[in-house]
């Protein structure tokens, strides 16, 4: 059985690919924050896919030592995987900082997903697809070096902006991978979900938020209708050895030129690969 593992799968959009993998026979691996609301959501997937080959294991993307750990828990096993989802996402209200010094936005969206990606390689094999949830935010995004780490941006907390930083950071990291794991066959994809009605967007003000339900939420897409460009990066066979691509909308196409010679990939790639280096 074929192996799948999706970060966030117990919520919006993650529960949505996590059914639609399920559904497809795979051994699904639900990669969550929270383990009893995960276990509910596996529960309700299993009944209605009757696919009892899934499972929850714990992961804190704002730990490293929590996604070495993770990342360990499968190697130890062996089995090859054939599906990663770098789907979990995180827009912070308000500046923190995680136990490794980290901006706790760009630990859970870049470099928790990145640690994950890097360790499990060993098990992937030609054919394994990575698919990592991105943002049209990106495109506003800046690297400014070294308080991209450390605070998100230089200057005064602004979360779109951070958020914005640290999918520019997975894009390009998602350019940057495709690249070194082509020979291998393995391919690499980024999915632009859109504006979707998720937990996510939140903030945390209650009127606000209640506007926001009332006024906003109806017109955004659904959880499932956000998924979508992810599932099928996953699973269409049209997709079967295409690397590099972004999927939006209905159109799947290589990242711009100003992206694939972006002045800041490599020096990204090196700065990440220092943070994480112990756990490798």
């Amino acid at each position: 059985m074929k192996l799948a593992i999706i970060t966030g799968a117990d919520g919006g959009m993650g529960t949505e690919i996590t059914r639609e993998v399920a559904r497809k026979g795979y051994h699904v691996v639900m990669a969550c924050h929270e383990h009893k609301h995960a276990e509910q959501v596996r529960e309700a997937i299993v009944k209605e896919t009757g696919n009892e080959n899934i499972e929850v294991i714990c992961l804190d993307l704002a730990n490293l030592e929590s996604v070495a750990a993770f990342a360990d828990i499968l190697l130890k096993r062996g089995e090859p995987i054939s599906l990663l989802m770098n789907n979990a996402g995180t827009l912070e209200t308000k500046r923190s900082f995680t136990v490794d010094g980290l901006e706790r936005t760009v630990s859970v969206n870049y470099v928790g997903p990145y640690l994950l990606t890097r360790k499990l390689v060993p098990l992937m094999e030609q054919g394994t697809r990575v698919v990592n949830m991105v943002s049209c935010t990106y495109a506003l995004g800046f690297l400014n070096f070294p308080w991209f780490f450390t605070h998100g941006r230089k200057g005064s907390f602004w979360r779109i902006p951070v958020y914005s930083n640290s999918k520019l950071a997975l894009s390009l990291f998602s350019i940057k991978l495709s690249r070194f794991l082509k020979e291998k066959g393995i391919t690499v994809n980024a999915a632009d979900p859109g504006v979707v009605s998720t937990k996510i967007i939140t903030m945390k003000i209650w009127l606000v938020d209640v506007l926001c339900d009332i006024f906003f939420r109806p017109f955004i897409l659904t959880p499932r209708q956000g998924a979508d460009n992810a599932i099928r990066l996953l699973l269409e066979p049209q997709y079967e050895g295409q690397t590099g691509l972004l999927k939006v909308f209905k159109q799947a196409h290589p990242f711009g030129r100003k992206y694939q010679q972006h002045p800041k990939l490599e020096e990204l790639w090196q700065r990440t690969e220092e943070i994480v280096a112990k756990y490798l």
